[in-house]
């Protein structure tokens, strides 16, 4: 019985009762005011008209008329009594003529002396509405009346108000009836507005709410249509629901933060409980010799260091903060610049981790060619199609480039905008906001540049970005000489091997120069089948090496005039195992050392030393195998003279497929159409 919604209905219908009741009371009062009033106005209509009728037939002498129209109207239904009485009571005339000459109900007869000559009255239970009118005395009457007296009687008229009182019963009964269908209509079309428009909308909230409270906040919208209002109160609901989700997942996400704070806390141990212990003593003995006064300032103004220190504190967070960034990118940098000891991968590396360190989005190396005044791109990331490494650009005054050489100097330009010396425009096509620029120095002596242009955040760079900068040079140049190191130790490793070969060869006038020239075949053939520049580069070491083993074979096989016996034959066949065990220290040679030991294996899988077959021998080792044999063809040996360029050729067409990779073979063959071969 708590409900709002019964709550509602019931007042509703309260106040519909009480005012369709007081409407109802209202219009019955009216009508039987207006009853009243139309009794009266009618009584005294036909009271008129009857007196009047009966004064006519008085003045003429009829008399005997009187009592017949008393008879008539006593016969109408609706006139309950007519009487004519005189001024003590007594009943002259009746319809009823049991009535003549009794006396007159006393309430008439003192209505009649009151003054009242119409008013409404009781009878046995019946209402009744009496009309009184005197017949007074003139001079036509004189003769049969006493002229003294005034009034010769009382017309005495009853009408009877029961017709009207069944109709206004019956109406009375029809306004009820329709006041409380009326109520009855009403309370339903606003139960059903209620239950539509109030009550779903209400229940469509609770059950959000209910879904709020279980934590389904993604399932708590809802949308109502029913009127505008509510519709706002749905929107309104939607957005109080998402505050309070956000509010919630804040919260959720603070407790766990203050979880974490608290076991944190939870962890000091006892030198937390003897601090707070020493804190509090102090804090008693400042309490006893201080006043509220004092401690309130020592508060303020230790408020105010706390907050200058969290202030100083959080900067300098940031700033150790950078320098473990930039220490570990140099950490980084280091590490793999030390990891490589390719010139090419080395430039890669280090301009790829220079702009991931200070948020560049260009950068490059600049190498400096000091004999021809130029500038070569060693590396660049960022320029997109604008350069490669074949790119050459003259060292012109008024550069960045050119002043970082000339200064042997870092240089910062913050803004380019703001700098006159220097064009935003670059040389290499791009357009320049910001920029930084170091030398790269190896032995005093500059090789390049490495230059970083326009920051990712479009900030400007900064003194600590250039000396950044300038360490990550330092470190590339410790790098860039290691590099250099090494490639002197290989050079020698190779000129080593290389003056073996040539003394080995220089013994045998048949052998002399065949490196060389297979080398040079080598070259011609792997540019041809464009091989990659680490592909050319082993092919190159192998080919001048290839023979190398021949040191450790008995040099009466090799110059042997006659027809090689079997037993020679299997020695020499051993010439590819020995140069791979001279080779073996050297470490950098290992895939070079692969091809030389492959260099007689046959395509078809017959070669020696281990009978390797198709793509299973290296590409370089199927290269040499070709030009090896053209140059030991085309060469004078002590079995047999040199054979022709063109018998050759036919020989090696004939081997395509069986000795020879096909693939090699006729990319010979096709530079020896083209004249492209060196005869």
């Amino acid at each position: 019985m708590n409900s709002l919604k019964i709550k509602i209905l019931g007042l509703i219908a309260l106040i519909m009762c009480g005012v369709i009741g007081l409407i109802t009371w209202k219009n019955i009062n009216t009508q039987h005011d207006m009853l009243t009033k139309v009794a009266e106005q009618s009584g005294r209509l036909v009271s008129e008209t009857i007196h009047n009728s009966i004064n006519s037939h008085m003045k003429n002498g009829e008399q005997d008329k009187v009592q017949e129209i008393f008879a008539k109207i006593g016969e109408n239904s609706s006139i309950a009594s007519i009487k004519i009485f005189d001024e003590s009571g007594r009943i002259l005339a009746s319809a009823n003529k049991d009535d003549i000459n009794r006396l007159i109900n006393i309430s008439d007869l003192l209505a009649y002396r009151s003054g009242r000559t119409s008013y409404p009255d009781v009878v046995d239970g019946h209402k009744r509405y009496k009309t009184l009118i005197p017949f007074e005395n003139s001079s036509e009457c004189s003769s049969c009346h006493d002229p003294e007296q005034k009034v010769l009687g009382i017309l005495s008229l009853q009408l009877s108000l029961q017709d009207a009182e069944i109709l206004q019963t019956s109406s009375r009964n029809t306004t009820l009836l329709t006041a409380i269908a009326a109520i009855g209509l009403l309370v339903i079309v606003i139960t059903t507005f209620i239950l539509f428009y109030v009550d779903a909308p209400i229940r469509q909230i609770i059950t959000a709410m209910e879904r709020v409270e279980e934590g389904e906040f993604d399932q708590a919208a809802i949308q109502i249509n029913s009127s505008e209002e509510m519709a706002e109160l749905g929107n309104k609901f939607n957005v109080m629901v998402d505050h309070l989700k956000t509010l919630v997942e804040n919260t959720i996400l603070h407790e766990c933060e203050l979880a974490v704070s608290r076991e944190q806390l939870a962890h000091q141990g006892e030198l937390q409980s003897m601090n707070i212990t020493v804190e509090e003593r102090l804090k008693e003995i400042e309490y006893l010799n201080i006043s509220l006064e004092e401690r309130i300032e020592e508060i303020e103004e230790a408020n105010y260091k706390i907050a200058d220190l969290a202030s100083d504190l959080e900067y300098k967070n940031k700033s150790l903060e950078m320098t473990v960034s930039r220490l570990s990118a140099l950490n980084k940098m280091g590490v793999a610049l030390n990891s490589t000891l390719d010139l090419e991968g080395l430039f890669e590396t280090m301009i790829r981790r220079a702009i991931e360190a200070v948020g560049a989005e260009i950068g490059y190396i600049l190498l400096y060619d000091f004999e021809h005044g130029t500038l070569k791109v060693g590396s660049a990331v960022g320029l997109f199609d604008l350069v490669n490494r074949e790119t050459r650009l003259p060292l012109r005054p008024g550069g960045v480039t050119y002043w970082v050489i000339q200064k042997r100097q870092p240089l910062l330009i913050e803004k380019t905008e703001n700098n006159r010396e220097f064009s935003p425009i670059s040389s290499l096509g791009y357009t320049r906001e910001t920029l930084i620029c170091s030398p790269l120095i190896v032995k005093d002596e500059i090789i390049g540049t490495i230059t970083l242009a326009n920051k990712r955040d479009r900030s400007t760079f900064n003194e600590q970005d250039l000396e950044l900068l300038t360490t990550i040079a330092a470190q590339a140049s410790v790098a860039i000489k290691n590099v250099h190191l090494y490639e002197d130790q290989q050079t020698t490793y190779l000129n080593t091997m290389q003056a073996l070969v040539s003394a080995v060869e220089a013994s045998d006038p048949y052998t002399c120069g065949h490196s060389e020239r297979v080398t040079r075949y080598a070259q011609i053939l792997g540019r041809q089948l464009n091989l990659s520049s680490d592909a050319f580069k082993r092919l190159e070491r192998a080919a001048i090496l290839h023979d190398i083993g021949k040191i450790g074979i008995d040099a009466a096989v090799l110059n042997k005039e006659g027809v090689l016996s079997t037993s020679d034959i299997d020695i020499l066949q051993h010439h590819p195992l020995i140069g791979t065990k001279i080779l073996e220290p050297i470490s950098f040679l290992g895939t070079v050392r692969q091809i030389i030991v492959q260099h007689h294996e046959r395509y078809d899988g017959t070669g020696y030393p281990f009978r390797v077959k198709g793509d299973d021998i290296l590409l370089e080792a199927r290269i040499i195998a070709v030009v090896d044999t053209y140059d030991a063809m085309t060469s004078d040996r002590p079995y047999r003279k040199a054979l022709s360029h063109e018998i050759t050729l036919a020989e090696i067409q004939r081997c395509s497929g069986t000795q020879f990779d096909p693939y090699v073979a006729d990319a010979m063959l096709t530079l020896c159409q083209n004249g492209q071969w060196p005869l």
